[in-house]
């Protein structure tokens, strides 16, 4: 072991190169305990270049997805609309006579049925006025039994050559006075009767009817004229079956029109429906009434719908949305809605290449269709579509490929 120097000793060369030797021999003692400690062992062979890894390594690094080929499945292509729902009849109640009005028998947006009970005017002047017609009736048919008998003796006294042909015309004209006496007092008890019938309102079809808007004690205003004034009592329209209208633009009613000039059969096409809030278009309705003529300010033409209702769930005034199919039944691809991408102003769905390449390729998407996206062009069948994994395919990039399954959801078509 070397001496140990004085402290007054001056520093030469040897005993410099000494010291920093001890100091490396330090830092790799303490560089091999640390890594000692963590358990790790470092090799590096710098006398070899650097190898890369091996094929398996690397195909382990590559992001994996899942793909399939779309779904092709055959079906029509449909026109997707916004409509309303009205009623199929709707009636103003208004009274036909006046009075007072004594009853109402029904609350405020019930279903009523047809001949149901509504509004009552008092019938008492009615009723006077039938008994007084009937009276007059009675008053007649006596007349016309005396005009009867007369001119029975007349034509008796004629034939015994003790009565004049002036006296048989005189009575044969007052017989026939006496018959109009009897029809116009008939006309007269039909007339009251109408009258006392009219004081009783009673629904004239089932449906669900509005407030009233007068109430008990009030003084109606009623004719049988369209021209006289009178008191609006209620509204009320029908529910089963019900009106859904809705607007075609003209390119989709010459896209319909073409298909219906296909078919030559009459116009019963089934529609689907769903409300609003609904996903799934789960009612049915049949397309029954197509405008003639397109409206020149709007450049769209009216057309309807009729829609069963027996639940009574839809109402006037609702909105829904509609599809009426334009083509016959055709083969038609099919991809998950998430593997359609917007980009910019297009989308894009990503597909694999035979070597395992992600390949954006433009699409122009349709409407859903069993829980589907369709694909009206873009796509082939052959086509590879990633399903799952978007976030790791980037479009040049490599990516390991597991199969995946598309399935069409019926319950949605």
């Amino acid at each position: 072991m070397e001496p140990m120097s004085r402290p007054d000793e001056p520093e030469t060369d040897g005993r410099r190169k000494r010291r920093s030797g001890a100091k490396y021999l330090l830092g790799l003692t303490t560089c091999l305990v640390i890594l000692g400690g963590t358990g790790v062992v470092y090799f590096h062979d710098y006398s070899r270049a650097d190898t890369p890894p091996a094929p398996a390594a690397a195909a382990a690094a590559l992001p994996q997805v899942v793909a399939s080929h779309p779904l092709e499945q055959d079906l029509d292509k449909r026109l997707g609309f916004l409509g309303q729902f009205s009623a199929v009849d709707r009636v103003e109640l208004r009274a036909q006579v006046g009075g007072t009005l004594t009853e109402i028998d029904f609350k405020d947006g019930d279903i009523v049925k047809a001949g149901q009970l509504l509004f009552v005017i008092d019938p008492r002047p009615y009723q006077i006025e039938l008994d007084e017609a009937k009276a007059a009736y009675e008053t007649a048919t006596a007349r016309l039994a005396l005009a009867n008998r007369e001119l029975y003796r007349a034509q008796a006294l004629v034939r015994g050559s003790a009565g004049t042909v002036e006296d048989v015309d005189q009575r044969i004209s007052d017989e026939r006075g006496a018959q109009a006496a009897v029809d116009d007092a008939s006309a007269r008890i039909r007339d009251a009767q109408l009258d006392l019938e009219h004081s009783r309102i009673t629904a004239p079809f089932t449906g669900r009817i509005g407030d009233h808007q007068v109430s008990i004690g009030n003084l109606i205003a009623g004719s049988r004229a369209a021209t006289s004034p009178t008191t609006l009592l209620a509204t009320i329209v029908s529910l089963d079956p019900i009106h859904l209208d809705f607007d075609m633009s003209e390119a989709d009613y010459i896209a319909f029109s073409a298909y219906r000039a296909q078919q030559k059969g009459a116009l019963n096409d089934q529609v689907q429906l769903a409300l609003t809030g609904e996903t799934q278009y789960a009612h049915d309705g049949v397309l029954d009434f197509v405008d003639n003529a397109i409206d020149r300010s709007s450049g769209t033409i009216h057309a309807r719908a009729t829609v069963p209702n027996p639940d009574l769930i839809l109402t006037p005034g609702e909105f829904a949305r509609l599809r009426v199919a334009v083509t016959a039944p055709a083969p038609t691809l099919l991809v998950p809605d998430a593997s359609v991408l917007p980009d910019q102003s297009n989308y894009i769905v990503l597909t694999v290449s035979p070597d395992g390449v992600v390949v954006p390729k433009p699409v122009t998407p349709g409407d859903m269709r069993g829980g589907l996206r369709v694909i009206q062009s873009g796509l082939s069948p052959n086509d590879l579509v990633i399903t799952d994994g978007l976030a790791y395919a980037a479009p040049g990039s490599k990516v390991r490929v597991q199969n995946g399954d598309i399935r069409f959801a019926s319950a949605q078509q």
